[in-house]
């Protein structure tokens, strides 16, 4: 802080020569004249005064028989006569600092914590219906009642805080971290397994339900494999009633399942010719200024920089900075090699194979081919597969519960 008010009122650096310079600092010191950093060689003294004990300095000098000279000037009194000198740089420092000091009165930026179900999409259409932005004004800003709203508009929220730090608008938040209770869907009672392949039982293990199959029989896409009613019998084998269970089976069934892919005999390639043109644009907020201009070529791609100068990124200021680099190219017309076109077909091949493997399809036989169309390659297979099957569907109810039949006392 002392050196601050140094350097605002402005201090100087001299040389103190003569008949007697420790008599001239004694008298400095009874004046009340500050002197400091004071070093001596051999007869002379270096040392720093301010503005106003320098004007004071002559009738000492004068009766101490001492020469006093001055070496350097420091402080914003001798820096401002040299800044005024530039009156463009002195333009610019001016404009710059009302510049901040104008864009201290808004908001630009506003950042969200502690959330973690309320997604930030929802809280910027919620923070838009509110009129809270960025680039408005602080004192448009009702702290307490953008808290009141959050509060109420999000259940899920039991703390809120608002706060502006410089032109940051900060809001914290905390979410009601209770287990979230998820209603179960109702399941209905007695659902059957249906197969959704038509081919050859080969291994099954039926945990509830009633087996409508056998290991080695042939079904069709649709047909029941484990039903979900179960009868209940009288003592005289006669069905009494019947139990709805959720059929669950693990039943394994063969089948044939069938690929096929294309390849075009041409495809298309973008080359590049090297020529490039630039433009600029400058965006503040959500609105952009860009300089008018032709197509620069008839198909070409654009490459975006953007950038944030930093002092603006300091001010937490939405203005970028933008280079749009815009490179033609031409579309070439390539055509596949037998060679390439097999390497492609292949590998679309080996994807399909990966994702049986991955669902725990077991392929047992396999029988591919390549032919070729009036345009294009085509790939085509058969495959034997084992896997899975049986998916869920609601059982058929009885239209009636058999009631006890046969059944009688002898007295």
């Amino acid at each position: 802080m002392i050196e601050l008010l140094k350097y605002l009122r402005g201090y100087l650096r001299i040389r103190v020569s003569g008949f007697s310079p420790e008599r001239f600092m004694n008298l400095c010191s009874n004046r009340g004249i500050l002197l400091w950093d004071i070093v001596r060689e051999g007869d002379v003294y270096y040392m720093c005064i301010n503005l106003r004990g320098f004007w004071e300095l002559r009738p000492i000098a004068k009766k101490t028989g001492t020469r006093v000279a001055v070496l350097e000037r420091y402080g914003f009194p001798f820096f401002l006569p040299k800044l005024l000198k530039r009156k463009v740089f002195a333009a610019g420092l001016v404009l710059t600092i009302g510049f901040w000091i104008f864009s201290s009165f808004y908001i630009w930026d506003i950042e969200l914590t502690g959330n973690y179900q309320i997604t930030g999409d929802m809280f910027d259409s919620f923070l838009e219906e509110q009129q809270v932005r960025v680039g408005m004004p602080k004192s448009e800003l009702d702290i307490e009642a953008l808290e009141k709203e959050i509060r109420r508009r999000f259940t899920q929220i039991t703390w809120t805080s608002a706060k502006l730090t410089g032109t940051k608008l900060r809001i914290d938040i905390k979410e009601n971290d209770a287990p979230i209770i998820v209603e179960k869907p109702e399941t209905v009672e007695g659902t059957d397994l249906i197969s959704q392949y038509s081919g050859t039982v080969t291994a099954m293990i039926v945990r509830s339900g009633v087996p409508k199959v056998a290991i080695g029989d042939t079904v069709e896409q649709g047909a029941v494999l484990v039903e979900g009613k179960v009868p209940i019998y009288n003592e005289d084998a006669t069905i009494r009633e019947y139990q709805y269970v959720n059929a669950d089976a693990d039943i394994m069934l063969e089948h044939m399942t069938n690929f096929t892919t294309s390849l075009s005999f041409d495809y298309i390639e973008k080359e590049y010719t090297g020529r490039e043109k630039k433009s600029y644009y400058l965006k503040l907020g959500g609105s952009t200024c860009r300089l008018p201009e032709d197509k620069p070529f008839q198909v070409y791609d654009s490459v975006i920089r953007e950038s944030r100068p930093a002092a603006f990124e300091k001010l937490k200021v939405p203005v970028f900075w933008g280079e749009v680099t815009h490179r033609e190219y031409q579309n070439v017309e390539y055509r596949y090699t037998k060679e390439e076109a097999k390497k492609l077909l292949n590998q679309k091949l080996m994807d399909f194979i990966a994702s049986l493997e991955e669902k725990g399809v077991q392929i047992i036989e396999k029988n591919v081919k390549i032919d070729t169309s009036d345009n294009s390659w085509v790939v085509t297979g058969e495959f034997r597969v084992q896997e899975l099957t049986g998916i869920s569907s609601e059982t058929e109810k009885a239209e009636q519960t058999p009631g006890l039949e046969g059944t009688g006392t002898d007295e």
